[in-house]
């Protein structure tokens, strides 16, 4: 188990801004990618129809002590969540997880610097010595993200857990060391001060 899950933390940014997951954030979380299958596809649950829905993955997050979710703010609207999750078997590791944007948001600069600021945070200000970031193996889309930020393959944990439609997931493990996380952090903030098209 980690040592100390992060307290809920607001974490601000150029672009954007993290906050403690309320239920005050479903009517926009809803509006940004609810009932889209895209989103959703590859995520540890159905994809939610209606705010209830929406409302009780939110409330699942919110109360379980293994997990500290954060809206994420843009525009100053929730278009997403991340949260970091317990890592069981790692003394001073966490993991990122559980991230979903809007499909408006996809190849923007939300991704890049939620990442930096979750792993600046984890890192520098926490101590963790290691991030953990695991995918579906066939959420190409999201192994692709991983490793432009960053993230080192260590394996592939076969038949890991269900799928909510039932078939099996294999899950891809990535990690990033905290002496490895500057030169990607230097990188990845010299992408976010490009011109943004």
């Amino acid at each position: 188990m980690t040592a100390t899950m992060p307290a809920p933390v607001t974490l601000e940014g150029r672009f954007v801004r993290l906050e403690p997951l309320t239920l005050d954030h479903v009517p926009d979380l809803f509006a940004a990618g609810g009932g889209d299958d895209d989103v959703w596809r590859w995520m540890p649950a159905p994809t939610p129809r209606t705010e209830q829905d929406m409302s009780a993955l939110a409330a699942k997050l919110i109360v379980d002590p293994h997990t500290t979710p954060l809206a994420v703010i843009h525009d100053n609207r929730a278009v997403g969540w991340s949260t970091y999750l317990d890592c069981p078997g790692f003394d001073a590791s966490v993991e990122i997880g559980w991230t979903w944007y809007g499909q408006a948001h996809w190849r923007s600069p939300v991704n890049t610097e939620c990442k930096i600021l979750l792993i600046d945070h984890a890192i520098d200000k926490l101590g963790f010595n290691r991030v953990q970031l695991k995918t579906d193996n066939m959420n190409i889309r999201s192994q692709t993200a991983i490793r432009r930020i960053g993230g080192v393959h260590e394996g592939t944990l076969r038949r890991h857990r269900p799928r909510p439609d039932g078939t099996w997931r294999d899950t891809v493990v990535f990690s990033i060391l905290d002496d490895e996380w500057p030169p990607h952090r230097t990188r990845l903030q010299a992408r976010l001060d490009l011109p943004q098209r």
